[in-house]
C-alpha cells in the first residue's frame, strides 16, 4: 500500500504500479487507484488528465525507476552483483505480496496492444525494460564482456526473469526464480570471464 505521506500524486501513481503489479492494467480503475492511494478521486483527473493510459505510463515509469536506481547501486560492485539485486528485488516482491504481485512493466506490455499509435504506457514499458537491458549490457561491457555478447546477456537476464516472475505467481513458488538465479549467475559470470 501507499504511504500516505508522500505528496498525493506520488502516492497515486506508487499505488497505481502496485495495484497493475496485483491485477494486471485492465483490472485497474482509476476509481481503485484513487482510493488504494488514499487521495480524492478529483486529484486522480486533476494529476492526470489524459485518464488512465497516463496514469499507467507514470506508473510504468515509476517502477521502472525504482528498479533501475536499486541496479545502478549495485552494478557498481559488477554485474554479478547487480543481477544478484535484480533477482533479490522481484523475489521480495512476489515474497513480500504472498505471490500477489508481479511486475507492474511486464503487465503492461503483456495486456497493451500494439498498433499504428502504441498507447503511452506500452510505449514506457519497451523504455523500461531497454533501460534495463542497457544497465546490465554497460556493466558486463565495462568488466570485459564482448559488446554483442553483454547486449544478448542483458536482454535474456531481463526476459527470464521477467518470465520467471510471472512463473513464480502462477505456481506459488520461488523455485521458478531460483532455478533461473543459478544459471543466469553462471552465464554472467562467464561472460565477463
Amino acid at each position: 500500500m501507499p504511504e500516505s505521506g508522500r505528496p498525493s500524486r506520488e502516492r497515486i501513481v506508487a499505488g497505481a504500479a502496485d495495484m497493475i503489479s496485483r491485477r494486471g492494467l485492465n483490472a485497474t480503475s482509476i476509481r481503485d487507484t484513487a482510493k488504494h492511494a488514499r487521495a480524492p478521486l478529483g486529484s486522480t483527473y486533476h494529476y492526470f488528465p489524459e485518464g488512465k493510459q497516463q496514469l499507467a505510463a507514470e506508473a510504468v515509469r515509476y517502477a521502472g525507476e525504482w528498479v533501475a536506481r536499486v541496479m545502478r547501486t549495485e552494478l557498481e560492485a559488477g554485474p554479478v552483483a547487480g543481477l544478484r539485486a535484480f533477482l533479490d528485488l522481484w523475489r521480495k516482491t512476489v515474497l513480500d505480496s504472498d505471490f500477489h504481485a508481479g511486475c507492474p512493466v511486464l503487465a503492461v506490455a503483456i495486456e497493451e496492444p500494439p498498433g499504428d499509435d502504441t498507447p503511452p504506457a506500452l510505449a514506457a514499458a519497451a523504455a523500461v525494460f531497454e533501460r534495463w537491458e542497457t544497465l546490465l549490457a554497460d556493466s558486463l561491457r565495462a568488466h570485459g564482456a564482448d559488446p554483442e555478447q553483454a547486449a544478448e546477456v542483458a536482454t535474456l537476464v531481463v526476459a527470464a526473469v521477467e518470465g520467471t516472475v510471472a512463473m513464480c505467481r502462477a505456481q506459488r513458488s520461488t523455485l521458478p526464480l531460483d532455478r533461473a538465479a543459478a544459471q543466469l549467475q553462471r552465464l554472467v559470470a562467464a561472460a565477463i570471464a
